[in-house]
């Protein structure tokens, strides 16, 4: 029975949840709950720009007390050190988080240590739960599409995963929109887990995904959880056309981040600008402007300090209205090519007349 006290309980765990600033959404079609901005743990034990064991947990207690509850490692995230430190810094707290990582990438040099074949896919898995300390990983992903494996092979084997109990759900990683919906496909012929989630990359500088993947994922009902939605730190605020970045910061570690066009300045420029008007920080603005995109689930941030968690968690609570909207889109928006500009102005077209029927 439901007792009066326990309603007390409930209604005051409640009353603390909504003075949490972040909230939750649903993973896609699935019934997973996960907070709106997602903590990547890829900084965890990252030397030169990372952060070390004792700022790891520091950073996970402080994301959960704020609401959070999703986290994205890898277990090629400097070795496995990152799953081994965010496994320590959650063990306490496991029935609080939603945890991620992934398999595919190199964990040596032999034939059989990477990619999606059933032996290195049941072999990660079982390595993963290991250095997580856990007996099941809620999300599990393909770190990216292998062409050396056959597809039905590596879904068979991840759908082991999930039946044996040592995963939840499946997602995906870097595919092309044709392979995500491949997989899709293929899982419904199979009777198999299907991919919940697709973890592209997605910014104010990168909106390829804008094509196909999107719409694609909001038609298959498949969440995404984007990374680098700060666009490898070029819209942090630490770049900016009259100065560079601070030394030892990982934009000037990162050799896709050196050669800046100005379109990419434009953009930086317009990230400030709405920053200033709203009185948050570019951060802020570039990660609320991937939150509010049609079809995103949780925007994945890394942070190495305490300070930038709180800034990037901030940007939950920025409001944009339709001019600040215009003003990024402008600047940022993709090109028009074949054949998306001839199905727009198709459905316009189809859109304006008047059908009758008989």
């Amino acid at each position: 029975m439901f007792y009066h006290n326990d309603a007390i309980i409930l209604s005051d765990t409640l009353s603390h949840k909504r003075r949490k600033r972040l909230k939750v959404r649903k993973l896609g079609r699935t019934g997973l709950k996960v907070s709106n901005l997602c903590l990547g743990a890829m900084t965890f034990g990252a030397p030169e720009w990372g952060c070390d064991e004792t700022m790891a947990k520091q950073i996970v207690d402080r994301f959960l007390d704020a609401g959070g509850n999703f986290i994205d490692t890898a277990n090629v995230y400097s070795l496995g050190q990152s799953e081994l430190i965010t496994g320590r810094a959650i063990k306490d707290k496991r029935d609080k988080v939603v945890l991620a990582t992934k398999v595919v990438s190199p964990m040596g040099m032999g034939p059989n240590q990477a990619g999606g074949s059933r032996k290195n896919v049941l072999d990660a898995v079982d390595a993963s739960l290991k250095r997580l300390d856990t007996d099941y990983i809620d999300l599990y992903q393909v770190h990216a599409y292998d062409f050396t494996t056959p597809l039905d092979e590596t879904l068979k084997a991840l759908d082991d995963c999930v039946r044996w109990g040592k995963v939840r759900y499946i997602g995906c990683s870097n595919y092309a929109a044709w392979e995500l919906m491949k997989a899709t496909s293929l899982a419904r012929e199979l009777g198999s887990a299907r991919f919940d989630s697709l973890q592209p990359q997605y910014s104010l500088t990168c909106r390829y995904i804008e094509r196909e993947h999107l719409p694609l994922c909001r038609e298959e009902g498949i969440g995404v959880i984007p990374y680098s939605p700060l666009g490898g730190g070029l819209l942090s605020g630490k770049v900016r056309r009259d100065q560079a970045a601070p030394e030892g910061s990982r934009v000037t570690l990162n050799p896709a981040t050196q050669a800046i066009d100005e379109k990419t300045y434009a953009i930086i420029d317009a990230v400030v600008a709405v920053a200033d008007a709203l009185g948050c920080t570019p951060s802020q603005v570039a990660l609320a402007w991937v939150m509010r995109q049609p079809g995103v689930t949780s925007p994945i941030f890394g942070a190495r300090t305490i300070e930038q968690l709180e800034d990037n968690i901030g940007a939950a609570e920025v409001s944009f209205d339709e001019t600040h909207f215009q003003q990024l889109d402008a600047v940022s928006k993709l090109p028009e090519v074949y054949p998306y500009g001839n199905r727009e102005r198709a459905k316009a077209l189809l859109e304006a007349i008047n059908f009758e029927y008989a």
